[in-house]
């Protein structure tokens, strides 16, 4: 049988290993952002293109009848090219390289911004095939107004239409 004053020495230690963690899981308040700042995230991942071409009449002879695809498509995926202006001004400028042993995987970035709350003119540009093509394929500007302590997503869904704002 417990001795009484053990007992008070467990309460009163419990009680203070108690306000401890109380104390400590309100205080000293967190901030991630300051109050007069808002944040960009840039967050996607993307198949780059490939250089495919088309097989002549005699190449597809030449072929096994299980293996005459009409297409001879490279494994590997072009780099991205990936471009994001506030107000005219570069911000980020990147070339994103696919995954992958054979470099047939997605190509994936995700950054952050802090910026001063406002509205701002955004663009953000892409190009998908820097074989093919020497332009942004894929381009979105719209005029944001980004307000204090909130985010802001800029992501890449195909079936979207591409790239879009949320």
């Amino acid at each position: 049988m417990p001795k009484p004053a053990a007992i008070v020495g467990q309460i009163i230690l419990y009680g203070a290993f108690a306000a401890f963690i109380g104390y400590f899981s309100t205080s000293p308040t967190y901030q991630q952002i300051p109050d007069d700042v808002a944040l960009i995230k840039l967050s996607m991942s993307h198949l780059g293109g490939r250089e495919c071409r088309k097989r002549t009449p005699e190449e597809l002879a030449k072929l096994p009848a299980n293996m005459r695809a009409p297409l001879d498509c490279p494994r590997g995926r072009s780099d991205i090219k990936l471009v994001l202006e506030l107000d005219g001004k570069p911000m980020f400028d990147t070339v994103m390289h696919p995954t992958g042993l054979s470099k047939d995987g997605v190509s994936t970035v995700y950054k952050r911004f802090e910026v001063k709350a406002g509205t701002y003119q955004l663009a953000v540009k892409m190009n998908d095939n820097l074989v093919i093509n020497h332009d942004f394929n894929f381009v979105k500007e719209a005029q944001v107004t980004l307000k204090p302590a909130r985010v802001l997503v800029i992501d890449f869904n195909p079936d979207k239409g591409g790239l879009f704002f949320q």
